[in-house]
């Protein structure tokens, strides 16, 4: 039974702008009568989530549950690898109380009652962990990394509408179409012997199929795939983006002439210099070398 399972709740109090926690105290009655046992942990800070997570896996933890939004689950994620990829799998939950949580989607549209019920029914499953390598260190995430306009976007977005929601997020897409960047981000794929560096638009490596709430940017990956769904989308003019701006959001974008995607297990970038990126919500600028999976590493609770 669940109730014999203790999880571990990280709360970023500061999610969706302070309104996730007042939602938290309701939400957590309804699974403690669903017979989960649940102990607190509240975040000051930026890291914290991270420092929480990895000091509870290192004294035996082995179930969590993310209460915010995407930057919040990337943090614990970072928190409990890399070393949960040398122990004992852990078990991650979410309650989506942040501006949004882009990772669930794929398995269900009704957010927060999704996460509760899956919680209370124990309904787990099995989840790649996607491992980035960088010139400073390494990074784990589960849900996307993009660079190039997605990335410019998400940049945006967090410097000046963070507290606008999914609203933010469109306004932050035409802002970003106004200067409208187009550069090679070159990057060599399984079977590749040479680095493309074909100017693009945006190139993203997906574990799961959305970003930015209902973006479905990378329609045909699966979480338990073993594999990178890696999506690329050519020189693409303002106006040819602006007329297909919408088949972002229903996946058919793929099937436009500049676009590609692939399946693949590794990714080798040769960069110059560090670049924006976009890694599960959050914003970072990393001098990327390799990406490659970690097969089923986590158990997700979904």
């Amino acid at each position: 039974m669940n109730g014999r399972i203790p999880y571990l709740a990280i709360v970023n109090p500061r999610a969706g702008g302070g309104r996730g926690r007042k939602m938290l105290g309701p939400v957590l009655e309804q699974l403690r009568a669903g017979g989960l046992a649940i102990d607190l942990a509240e975040t000051q800070g930026a890291g914290d989530a991270t420092r929480i997570a990895r000091e509870a896996y290192g004294r035996g933890q082995r179930h969590f549950v993310a209460v915010g939004g995407d930057g919040t689950s990337y943090e614990v994620v970072n928190g409990l690898f890399p070393e949960a990829g040398a122990g004992e799998r852990p078990t991650l939950g979410f309650l989506p109380l942040g501006t949004g949580n882009s990772f669930l989607r794929d398995f269900s549209d009704r957010g927060l009652e999704h996460a509760v019920k899956s919680l209370i029914a124990g309904r787990t499953q099995a989840c790649d962990v996607l491992r980035l390598r960088h010139r400073g260190g390494v990074i784990h995430y589960i849900n996307l990394l993009s660079v190039g306009f997605p990335a410019d976007v998400a940049n945006l977005r967090a410097r000046h509408f963070s507290g606008q929601g999914e609203l933010g997020y469109v306004i932050s897409i035409f802002l970003e179409l106004a200067r409208f960047k187009r550069r090679p981000f070159p990057v060599r794929v399984d079977g590749e012997t040479e680095f493309d560096r074909r100017r693009c638009l945006f190139l993203t490596f997906n574990n799961s199929k959305f970003t930015g709430g209902t973006m479905m940017i990378a329609p045909k990956a699966e979480v338990n795939s073993g594999l990178i769904e890696y999506v690329r989308w050519g020189a693409i003019g303002r106006l040819g983006l602006m007329r297909n701006l919408p088949k972002l959001y229903d996946g058919t974008h793929i099937e436009h002439r500049l676009a590609e995607r692939k399946a693949v297990r590794r990714v080798e970038f040769a960069l110059d210099s560090p670049v924006d990126l976009m890694v599960d919500g959050e914003v970072l600028t990393l001098h990327c070398e390799e990406l490659d999976v970690l097969p089923g590493a986590l158990d997700v609770v979904a």
